[in-house]
């Protein structure tokens, strides 16, 4: 995680990303770039847009010397045009190593955050890691981590970076399995998807408990677990269904980001194999059944 790309539109709640920004980048040692994007700008006159785009960087800078004390933090800005989550995507996609931190605005989560469904866009088409935040929460003090785990084969490739969010923070994993049945195959898959999580964080000495979570809404069970555990943190995956549009989220990951009153990691699906590859060579062997 080398660069941490954070959307601003100049609110006060964007300022509460900004914060758990700083936090994290003094944590790994990142720079940050603000992005801030110019809409509706194709029929809009040459010196109109001169004018916003000045304005623009005024305001970043004012913004900017009230961060001065970043210890080192290299913190900078960009002003694009276009649409909002594509520009904000693109940009974080520029770099090799980023995450995406942003803030939801408003009680309702995604709804009023930038410009109608931009927050949701961005998390559902972005090829990096996304951290929502609704409320002002501070990153020093994160302890507790709940990341769900399914049926899906994809379920495990947020765990080597959740593992290292951990790690980074000093963090316990609190890993729960979900279901919705009591069918004896898919227990059996997510007891065994449990088992290879646990050996991969006991290797990587991290402190890990597993629990197994039954009930018809898994996002409302996932919830109500992480309220009871006093979790700071949800790792989940982005889980995109296919659609024309390609915006369109897994009901549990919208569900998801919709309802936590914490932050969320939501983690792309572009790393298959990463946690077998590395169990494998600490020299744990997976069963072909969970392949």
């Amino acid at each position: 995680m080398k660069t941490i790309i954070v959307p601003v539109d100049f609110s006060k709640e964007c300022l509460t990303a900004l914060d758990v920004a700083l936090t994290l980048a003094h944590k790994v040692e990142a720079n940050i770039q603000l992005v801030h994007v110019l809409t509706g700008v194709k029929n809009v006159p040459h010196g109109v847009l001169e004018q916003e785009h000045k304005q623009a960087i005024d305001r970043f800078d004012e913004l900017l010397g009230k961060y001065q004390d970043t210890d080192g933090i290299k913190l900078e800005y960009i002003v694009k045009e276009g649409k909002i989550f594509k520009e904000v995507t693109s940009q974080a996609a520029s770099f090799e190593d980023s995450v995406i931190v942003l803030s939801t605005h408003g009680k309702s989560g995604f709804e009023e955050l930038f410009i109608g469904s931009n927050a949701y866009k961005i998390v559902s088409t972005s090829s990096r890691p996304v951290i929502s935040v609704r409320n002002c929460m501070d990153f020093e003090y994160v302890r507790k981590i709940v990341m769900p785990l399914d049926v899906t084969f994809q379920t495990r490739e947020k765990v080597p970076y959740t593992a290292k969010l951990a790690k980074l923070f000093g963090a316990e994993i609190n890993v729960v399995t979900l279901a919705s049945t009591n069918v004896k195959s898919i227990e059996k898959k997510l007891n065994e998807y449990a088992s290879q999580v646990g050996a991969f964080l006991e290797i990587h000495k991290i402190p890990f408990t597993i629990e197994h979570l039954h009930g018809e809404n898994l996002t409302d069970i996932t919830l109500d677990y992480a309220r009871s555990v006093r979790a700071d943190l949800i790792s989940i995956m982005t889980e995109q269904e296919k659609s024309i549009s390609n915006l369109l989220l897994g009901n549990y990951a919208h569900q998801m980001l919709n309802k936590a009153e914490i932050p969320v990691l939501a983690f792309p699906t572009y790393q298959i194999g990463e946690i077998l590859d590395d169990l494998r060579t600490q020299g744990v062997y997976l069963y072909d059944s969970v392949r």
